[in-house]
């Protein structure tokens, strides 16, 4: 059986040919060719030995998840739905802007932790994503969207903020990440690689010394009060924890806040008065908030804020010196915006959220 090129590491290949007779210094070519050139045929990788491209062909390839559909909505967002087997398949979204592209990725097929407003929570949960199928995403949205220039990718952000709680995939997802840092593959800078969570607290400790990217927390409330109803995960790891893993996180983090995501529920979250409490809880802690305006589906059972009332929210923030940005709707048209991806997941099991309950994770 061959392997997938794209689900290993590099010191794993390295040792792999090494064991073969083979130079180790011939991965870092073929990392260059695979992720650089993007080229996947062996036979074009013109400075690799015949006898090594042989090896090569006789023991791996690169596959990737096929295309079921690719959308482009009127404000030029892309999402792609791959086929990730058994019915099952995920969504990948790019939102281009003038200085930068940033591709939000999918780490599992659907989600176990079941958050309230996440259209992706209410689609269940089938299994995470292998290092290959999380690459792959990348690989794919730099080869098929166009470059304005020869020399740089179209990716130049990526955020792991699809479907799926990137935190209980743990190895599969810094594994990924480590391909996108390394300067032999995509070289992008821990500064420009985002993984969000809804607060794992294990997970973001471990994170901070295997590998610190930027790191965006799913916050969407003031208190426990209202987090324990519409993000489940915060009776298990509730906010006094949280914020204590963020304030540990800063200590090795590539940038010098936490980013707070905040979607704007109406008459749930919204109120003035949670805003105070919001100014409260994370006065010790350096952050920035991402108030994002709800995105509907269908029976969903809530609205999104007024904008009046996410302005005046804002405000009160920034009274008190809290970078405070509203997010604008990208792709909404094709259901590419925040909160909207749902994939389609066929086994809808609970294993994610039990393991993460037996302390597994």
């Amino acid at each position: 059986m061959l392997i997938n090129l794209l689900d290993i590491d590099l010191d794993t290949f390295q040792s792999q040919i090494a064991k073969a007779g083979h130079q180790p210094y011939r991965a870092k070519q073929l990392w260059r060719w695979l992720f650089k050139e993007e080229l996947t045929d062996f036979d074009l990788m013109t400075d690799l030995a015949k006898d090594f491209r042989l090896f090569l062909s006789n023991n791996y390839e690169v596959t990737f998840p096929s295309v079921k559909f690719d959308h482009t909505s009127t404000d030029g967002t892309r999402k792609w739905l791959f086929d990730v087997g058994t019915s099952n398949a995920i969504e990948t979204v790019f939102i281009p802007e003038k200085s930068r592209g940033t591709l939000c990725i999918s780490s599992q097929v659907g989600c176990a932790l079941e958050c309230t407003f996440c259209s992706t929570g209410r689609q269940g949960f089938n299994r995470n994503l292998n290092q290959a199928e999380i690459i792959s995403q990348l690989w794919m949205a730099n080869k098929m969207i166009d470059s304005t220039s020869s020399q740089h990718k179209p990716v130049t952000n990526v955020v792991m903020m699809g479907m799926g709680e990137p935190l209980a995939n743990y190895d599969n997802v810094v594994s990924a990440l480590k391909i996108m840092l390394d300067d032999k593959a995509y070289g992008l800078s821990r500064r420009r690689v985002t993984v969000s969570t809804s607060g794992l607290v294990p997970a973001i400790e471990k994170l901070k010394n295997d590998c610190p990217v930027s790191l965006a927390i799913s916050l969407h409330a003031p208190n426990d009060f209202i987090r324990d109803e519409i993000v489940p995960i915060n009776k298990k790891y509730p906010l006094k924890a949280l914020l204590a893993s963020c304030d540990s996180y800063l200590e090795n983090a590539p940038r010098d806040f936490i980013t707070f995501e905040y979607v704007m529920l109406k008459g749930v979250n919204d109120q003035l008065e949670h805003a105070l409490e919001l100014v409260k809880l994370v006065k010790n802690t350096p952050c920035k908030f991402n108030l994002i305006p709800f995105n509907p589906f269908p029976k969903s059972g809530y609205e999104c804020s007024d904008r009046s009332q996410i302005l005046a929210f804002q405000k009160i923030l920034m009274d008190h010196e809290i970078i405070t940005t509203i997010r604008k709707t990208r792709g909404d048209d094709i259901d590419a915006a925040c909160g909207q991806l749902a994939g389609d997941v066929k086994d809808k099991t609970k294993r994610t959220i039990r393991l993460i309950q037996e302390g597994k994770r």
